[in-house]
């Protein structure tokens, strides 16, 4: 039994400036298995974390991020007796009653409950999010620690089990195959097994009064899970997925994963957001009338860039983003639509009216999300192969998205992987695109 003591001060130096709370050090989880007890109606959350590890360092404790919502219960490291622990800024202390090796195993079991809530910042409110009936979660980039304890980091990656037992009229969602549904009285159990690493803000589940249908069979399975109502324009909207992966699988290498799924809320988004191994839409993006294509092919893309390939420090976002919006341009070139080079050009001329006082390669917290990050990302790339010419390009980011397949990624690993695809020097393409505030020639 965990025994609850007065909150101790850390001192570890923050992982990454951009998010100086979040992530911790002493330890490397290798898997997270979490059973979920959700009741939609009133947002409670009953459930348990085990948290697997390994040990890289000797200390008397080790940190978990956890929201200061969510209300601990028990608390126990490799089943011993004598844990101790303190929740207080987000961060949950835990000291186990021997100290652990370096390393050694550390196997934490948190129990814990409440009523889930978004967690707010420079981004707005990330995590765990109500809908009319149902739930979605997008944590980009602190919002896992919303509904579950974690290293939450995205250089911190690893396996997971997420059952989810809630209500039978709902369908419950969330990353990797469905290994389990069992239904009890007025309650479903659904279990998924996530085998390849993930990072938590990529970890989800989705909860709602959704139908599942399968909509594409190569390369690789393809899903639809969205309200029954929205079956027609589903179709029309996703209905060329299985030719995105199939085009971004011979240009990219192969797609990252077992399957891909689509999940469209009954609710209205803002903006899609990805998950590894599924995306999350609005109802507003399912119309009938195609109209949001081009997000459709950007959150596939994430699954290569972000998702298989997950940078180590939230400095290099612009290898997600600026990708996945090169990706958008990718497909219209193939698929019937404008070139990459008209798309360029007319991103390169919105870009010369918005003001220039980002740097894509380190653009801070409060802008790491905005859409010239994006565009001048996307940019960036279009420089890039404009340089090497198509077939050195191509070749160079089937070699990417292989040499790094389900491991974390720098700029510095792309730009020393690029330099050996010409003899010209890249430093000044990297200067002036990546580092410089003055929007250079295109």
């Amino acid at each position: 039994m965990g025994r609850l003591v007065k909150p101790v001060k850390t001192a570890d130096a923050p992982i990454d400036p951009y998010l100086p709370q979040n992530g911790n050090r002493g330890y490397r989880v290798s898997r997270y298995e979490l059973e979920l007890t959700y009741k939609v109606f009133s947002n409670r959350l009953t459930a348990k974390t085990v948290i697997t590890a390994v040990t890289t360092e000797t200390r008397s404790r080790f940190s978990f991020d956890l929201a200061q919502n969510l209300q601990v219960s028990k608390v126990s490291v490799n089943g011993a007796r004598g844990t101790k622990y303190a929740h207080q800024n987000s961060k949950l202390i835990v000291t186990p009653a021997t100290k652990i090796p370096a390393g050694g195993v550390l196997s934490v079991t948190i129990q814990y409950n409440g009523n889930p809530e978004p967690i707010k910042g420079l981004w707005g409110e990330v995590g765990w999010e109500e809908l009319d009936e149902g739930i979605l979660v997008a944590s980009q980039p602190n919002g896992a620690a919303s509904w579950f304890p974690c290293d939450d980091h995205p250089s911190s990656k690893a396996s997971y089990r997420i059952s989810i037992t809630t209500d039978s009229p709902f369908h419950a969602l969330a990353n990797g195959a469905l290994v389990r549904k069992q239904i009890r009285a007025s309650q479903t159990t659904w279990v998924y097994e996530q085998t390849e690493p993930m990072a938590t803000y990529l970890a989800t589940i989705q909860i709602g009064q959704y139908e599942r249908r399968q909509v594409g069979a190569t390369p690789v399975p393809v899903f639809a899970v969205h309200p029954p109502r929205l079956r027609a324009s589903f179709d029309v909207d996703f209905g060329r997925q299985p030719e995105m992966i199939e085009v971004f699988g011979k240009l990219f290498g192969p797609y990252p994963f077992d399957s891909y799924t689509a999940v469209v809320t009954d609710d209205e988004l803002e903006i899609p957001i990805e998950a590894q191994g599924l995306s999350i839409f609005g109802a507003n993006h399912c119309t009938g009338r195609r109209g949001s294509e081009r997000l459709v092919a950007h959150e596939l893309a994430h699954q290569w860039f972000g998702n298989s390939l997950t940078i180590g420090a939230w400095c290099d976002i612009w290898l997600h983003e600026g990708f996945a919006c090169y990706a958008e341009w990718i497909w219209s070139e193939n698929s019937g639509g404008q070139s990459a080079d008209r798309l360029a050009a007319n991103a390169y001329q919105g870009l010369a009216r918005k003001p220039r006082d980002l740097v894509v390669g380190n653009p801070g917290p409060e802008l790491m999300f905005d859409d010239r990050v994006y565009k001048r990302g996307a940019l960036t790339l279009h420089a890039l192969r404009n340089t090497l010419g198509d077939d050195k390009f191509f070749e160079l980011i089937r070699q990417w998205t292989a040499k790094h397949r389900h491991n974390t990624v720098s700029t510095e690993q792309f730009t020393d992987l690029a330099s050996r695809f010409t003899d010209t020097p890249l430093r000044s393409l990297w200067d002036s695109w990546l580092y410089q505030q003055a929007l250079p020639r295109l």
